[in-house]
């Protein structure tokens, strides 16, 4: 029999491949090779499934996002390293899925924007107070306002409405704007730091 994750996986590849409401139980089943039966053993229906999947996604990210923030670390290292993953954690979504989700799948829809408005707010927010306090951040910036931009800016990125992929590279669209916020918000002992590190 086949084992939870290893099924959530597997739907997940086809979802970014295909968005959420093209994908059947009986493709998941036969992408992995089991029965549609086996499917129903683990979830109820295809809602069930979704959640599951978006509640599994979210777990991993918010582990990999905590574990880069350390009481004692350098901030600027650890904002570099935290806009690299929220980056990745961006880049995976397929605006077809994120559609599907919204349209579709209202409780996980409510999970992703619990995550992207509470959890990455909070930990940016978290970042930027600790680079005032190490004085790398400019001390008048409100923590709180400049977190919910920077959340919004990289998702405003991947925006194909906003930057069509026939015309931007999506990764150099991030560098700019992520430019944009680093040095708009470091003081200029942030930015020497920045500048060495680049």
């Amino acid at each position: 029999m086949i084992d939870k994750d290893r099924l959530l996986t597997g739907t997940e590849e086809l979802f970014l491949e295909a968005g959420i409401k093209s994908i059947t139980m009986d493709d998941i089943a036969r992408h992995l090779g089991i029965s549609k039966k086996t499917i129903y053993q683990h979830f109820r229906d295809k809602n069930e499934l979704v959640t599951a999947l978006v509640k599994k996604r979210l777990a991993d990210d918010e582990a990999m996002l905590c574990a880069i923030i350390s009481d004692a670390g350098n901030m600027i290292d650890e904002m570099m390293e935290l806009t690299r993953c929220t980056g990745e954690i961006f880049s995976r979504m397929n605006p077809a899925v994120m559609y599907d989700l919204q349209k579709y799948h209202y409780e996980g829809w409510g999970l992703y924007l619990k995550f992207k408005t509470g959890f990455l707010v909070n930990i940016i927010e978290k970042l930027l107070k600790k680079g005032i306090a190490q004085g790398y951040i400019r001390p008048e910036i409100d923590a709180r306002i400049i977190a919910i931009m920077r959340v919004n800016q990289i998702e405003l990125g991947f925006n194909s409405s906003v930057y069509p992929h026939t015309g931007f590279n999506l990764w150099d669209v991030q560098l700019q704007l992520l430019n944009h916020f680093n040095y708009g918000v470091c003081t200029i002992k942030g930015i020497t730091v920045l500048n060495n590190a680049g």
